[in-house]
């Protein structure tokens, strides 16, 4: 699985910009499953099994990734811009860019700068950096120059490589959520007990909206939410504030931000892995969300569970994650799926 995490993080496609994602994911399920495209653009697939349950499961991740948006072209021929997701400002400074015409389709690469450090203030140097004292230096050398490749609203992409570190360890732009939709096209591509519903969702980064659409369509009675979540595994970092950890397996949460997960899913969860030697652990601090937030109360409501990869650095550049736990979430999801619409 790690070369098509690979070739699907090395995709662009930020909030709203997804067309080349859900591309890239169609070529990969093309005659294995009934799929459409919805009117903001998520990929609702139907995969048949062997049987049917009489119960509608849907699972799903988001094809989008955060970046940035072009917002104005400055007198030097800098740009500023504005945040797609939740990317802090410090995270920005410093890195290597590409930005897209979404008119020519053509792309120029740039560099995220901001005020000499010698031109700050005590109380300014002190303060975390804020997007209104950024920009992007793509080298025009005016107004005009930039105006010849750039267009406000274009879509700004981190410019990264993908990476192995060390023996397991993968590093790459997006893996939160290309890591999930990874896990489905396996599934849509290999032989399913029952009948399954995928969905790859657009613009999860700045709201749930594809998801809140999609979701209504389906109209599940249970959803499995595949993604990437934080790991603060490092030193300095202890206890619940460690939140999740790298090489131990899937993350089931039972609580962040947009969700009450479902407990009896939450339990069964567990006892797979149990039963499957599967290592599987939970988020020891209630923070973030996902698309669980919109499906869950969609209709007249969708008993929901959340299976994660552990991620370090999420929303930047250089997400990174353990390979066997990529491989591992698979695992447990297929069973989970397969004893879900047993229920």
């Amino acid at each position: 699985m790690k070369e098509l995490l690979k070739e699907l993080c090395l995709i662009n496609g930020v909030s709203g910009d997804e067309n080349d994602v859900r591309n890239a994911v169609i070529e990969k399920i093309k005659g294995k499953c009934e799929y459409r495209t919805d009117n903001l653009g998520s990929l609702i697939c139907f995969k048949k099994g062997r049987k049917s349950s009489g119960k509608k499961l849907m699972i799903c991740a988001h094809m989008d990734e955060v970046g940035f948006i072009v917002t104005a072209v400055n007198s030097d021929g800098t740009l500023s811009f504005d945040m797609v997701g939740g990317v802090d400002a410090g995270v920005a400074i410093g890195r290597q860019v590409i930005v897209k015409n979404y008119s020519t389709g053509k792309f120029c690469s740039g560099v995220i700068g901001s005020t000499a450090v010698h031109n700050l203030s005590k109380q300014e140097r002190e303060k975390a950096p804020e997007y209104s004292g950024l920009y992007i230096d793509i080298g025009a050398e005016n107004k005009e120059e930039a105006e010849k490749y750039i267009e406000l609203g274009d879509c700004v992409y981190f410019d990264s490589e993908f990476a192995e570190l060390g023996e397991k360890r993968l590093k790459s732009k997006a893996i939160d959520d290309r890591a999930g939709c990874a896990m489905m096209i396996r599934l849509i591509n290999e032989e399913l007990e029952y009948d399954t519903y995928f969905v790859f969702n657009v613009q999860e980064e700045i709201g749930l909206r594809g998801s809140r659409a999609s979701a209504f369509a389906v109209a599940p009675d249970f959803a499995i939410v595949l993604e990437a979540t934080t790991a603060a595994d490092i030193d300095g970092a202890s206890g619940a504030e460690r939140v999740c950890e790298l090489g131990k397996g899937p993350v089931v949460s039972f609580m962040d931000r947009s969700t009450v997960y479902d407990k009896e899913l939450y339990r069964l969860a567990f006892d797979i892995a149990k039963e499957s030697d599967i290592p599987c652990q939970t988020k020891t601090m209630i923070a973030g969300g996902n698309d669980a937030g919109a499906i869950h109360i969609s209709g007249s409501g969708v008993r929901t569970i959340a299976v994660s990869v552990p991620c370090r650095y999420l929303h930047s550049d250089s997400c990174v994650i353990d390979g066997e736990d990529l491989d591992r979430s698979y695992a447990l999801v297929k069973k989970l799926a397969k004893r879900i619409c047993e229920i």
